[in-house]
């Protein structure tokens, strides 16, 4: 259900980075930093089914996917708090996210391209 609103909702080329993705999916932090303290505060705005659907999909790895259980330990062992490591899952898992549309979205220009040279 997740990956069919992404499928429906994300154009590839819509963003002009993935940090522009981030922070329309809600995933990025904002910064907070009162003084000499670096901290952030997590983004309310975005597209809240977005949001919803990028949380499902770390829920799953984080129950799942071998290589996502190692990288949670990692970021706990580093000191994060476990939703601290969810939120670097989401936005790891949100860079992939717009890796696979930018892929996509090359392929179809470049499908687009060999059939105005053949005709």
């Amino acid at each position: 259900m997740a990956a069919g609103y992404l499928g429906q909702m994300v154009s590839p080329g819509r963003f002009r980075s993935e940090a522009a993705f981030a922070s329309f999916a809600g995933v990025s932090l904002i910064p907070a930093s009162p003084g000499l303290t670096n901290r952030h505060r997590l983004n309310r705005s975005g597209d809240r089914q977005l949001n919803w659907a990028m949380h499902t999909i770390t829920l799953i790895r984080m129950r799942i996917d071998p290589t996502t259980k190692t990288y949670v330990a990692r970021k706990i062992v580093e000191g994060k708090t476990s939703r601290d490591a969810q939120r670097c899952l989401k936005r790891v898992i949100c860079r992939q996210i717009f890796k696979i549309f930018e892929r996509a979205d090359r392929n179809r220009f470049a499908n687009v391209e060999e059939l105005a040279q053949a005709a």
